[in-house]
C-alpha cells in the first residue's frame, strides 16, 4: 500500500499573490487522494485559507466558508472523497489567482512508484538504440483519463449534478 502524499501548495512559493503562482496549474499535476495533506505555508498578515463551496470558490465569495485557517502554517488532511475548493479571503486576492480546486479519489486509485513505469527491453545493444519506458500501470491512470474524469466531474457540477 502506499504512503499518503504531502503536497506543499504552491511548492517553494507557498501561499501568495507574489510570483505570479498558477495554483490551478499546480493542482492539476497532481493526484489527490484521501489521506493525503495539503500544507499552506504564507504570511497570515496578508493570507488565510478558506474552504469553501463550488459555488462561493467560483464567485470568489469567502463570506460563509466551511473552514477557515489562518495560522501561516496550515496541514489540512484529506479525510474524504469528492471536491475541495481552497481561496484567499483577503480582499482580491481569489480575483487574483489565489485559488484553487482539486478532486480527491480514493486511497485504492494510488499509484505505487512500482506501477507507474518499467522499462521495456530495448530491441538492440548497439549505440542508436535507446530505452523507452512503458506504463505497466492500468489505462485508469493513464493522465489523459484523468484529465476528462476530472473535467467532466466538473462539468456536472457546474451543471447542478451530483454524485
Amino acid at each position: 500500500m502506499a504512503m499518503a502524499a504531502v503536497y506543499n501548495v504552491g511548492d517553494t512559493a507557498g501561499w501568495t499573490i507574489i510570483g505570479g503562482v498558477d495554483y490551478r496549474k499546480w493542482a492539476d499535476h497532481k493526484n489527490f487522494h484521501v489521506g493525503d495533506t495539503l500544507v499552506f505555508k504564507y504570511s497570515n498578515q496578508y493570507h488565510n485559507v478558506k474552504q469553501v463551496s463550488q459555488k462561493d470558490f467560483l464567485s470568489c465569495n469567502a463570506t460563509s466558508p466551511i473552514a477557515t485557517y489562518a495560522t501561516g502554517s496550515d496541514s489540512i488532511t484529506l479525510k474524504s472523497t469528492g471536491h475541495y475548493y481552497f481561496l484567499c479571503g483577503f480582499p482580491g486576492h481569489c480575483e487574483a489567482g489565489q485559488k484553487f480546486q482539486i478532486l480527491v479519489t480514493p486511497t485504492s486509485l494510488r499509484r505505487t512508484p512500482s506501477t507507474i513505469l518499467s522499462p521495456s527491453p530495448s530491441p538492440s545493444d548497439d549505440e542508436t538504440s535507446t530505452t523507452t519506458f512503458t506504463s505497466t500501470a492500468p489505462p485508469l491512470y493513464s493522465s489523459n483519463f484523468l484529465f476528462a474524469f476530472k473535467f467532466l466531474a466538473f462539468c456536472l457540477v457546474i451543471t447542478g449534478f451530483y454524485f
